[in-house]
């Protein structure tokens, strides 16, 4: 691999991005100007968002040329598909669909998809947005130590490292967690438990609210190992309101339940127990 090829003049947070990729993958430059007969048959140069050709093993990625019909797609869609990312990425990223509506749509078209007012889509802007890309648009050449080129690295690392990982939580929910039915005085809730062990990831409850999207039930709250000490934590999933916490912050082995009622924890660990805790903050 010698370089990324991309256009010059303004950058999109499509080809931004999928330059971010490319280098934390390959650790190669950044070239900005329009692509010859040369680059676009050369497969060691990786021409994004420019060229007219999207010919993976050449190493060309250009969306421009699909039909106006087409389903809306950017340049970052193909790489993540060239890079067998793009499943996880759209189910795991929701800001990739929208990019790929503003980017292959405009911003309009965008906003009556999403179903907002148009003035919205710029109040959605921040100088991080601004910035960075207006910083990348004014180089010509990008090189390892530019300070331009090591955010786009840590970036794209960061990217990578979410959707592996995600995808490797979820994987681990699903040999680890069960949904549990309790019930109080005259109702129940369906509850995510995931148990303590051994070894214990950073934060146990990440990945739990991708899962109950994957497994497409309705639940109300969650059990999880509290990271901070040896008992659990109980919060509501999604806000419920089938659940309220301070009803049971005067139980002798709770010790935090919050004011607004969506988390407690307990240094409880029986399973009888904490579904016990739970039944009682029914509403």
């Amino acid at each position: 691999m010698k370089a990324i090829l991309t256009h010059p003049g303004s950058a999109h947070k499509d080809d931004f991005l999928a330059c971010c990729l490319l280098i934390a993958r390959h650790g190669l430059p950044v070239w900005r100007r329009d692509p010859e007969s040369a680059d676009l048959d050369d497969p060691g140069i990786l021409v994004i968002d420019v060229g007219g050709e999207h010919a993976p093993d050449r190493g060309n990625f250009d969306h421009h040329q699909f039909p106006a019909e087409h389903v809306p797609i950017c340049s970052l869609s193909l790489i993540l598909q060239h890079l067998g990312l793009y499943e996880d990425a759209r189910t795991f990223c929701e800001w990739l669909e929208p990019a790929e509506w503003f980017d292959s749509r405009g911003p309009f078209a965008t906003a009556d998809w999403l179903g907002i007012e148009r003035s919205v889509v710029n109040r959605l802007n921040s100088p991080v947005d601004i910035t960075l890309l207006r910083r990348f648009a004014q180089k010509r050449e990008l090189e390892p130590g530019d300070p331009i080129w090591e955010v786009m690295r840590m970036v794209g690392e960061d990217l990578f490292m979410y959707l592996r990982t995600l995808r490797e939580r979820l994987d681990y929910v699903s040999v680890h967690a069960s949904v549990l039915e309790v019930a109080g005085e005259g109702s129940s809730v369906k509850i995510l438990y995931m148990p303590r062990t051994d070894p214990m990831p950073d934060d146990p409850s990440s990945g739990l609210g991708r899962y109950i999207e994957q497994i497409g039930e309705k639940i109300d709250g969650l059990i999880y190992p509290d990271r901070r000490g040896a008992g659990f934590g109980l919060s509501r999933h999604e806000d419920s309101d089938r659940l309220d916490f301070t009803r049971i912050a005067e139980e002798a082995d709770v010790h935090f339940a919050h004011a607004r009622g969506f988390v407690a924890k307990t240094s409880a660990t029986d399973l009888a127990r904490l579904t016990e805790l739970v039944a009682r903050a029914l509403v």
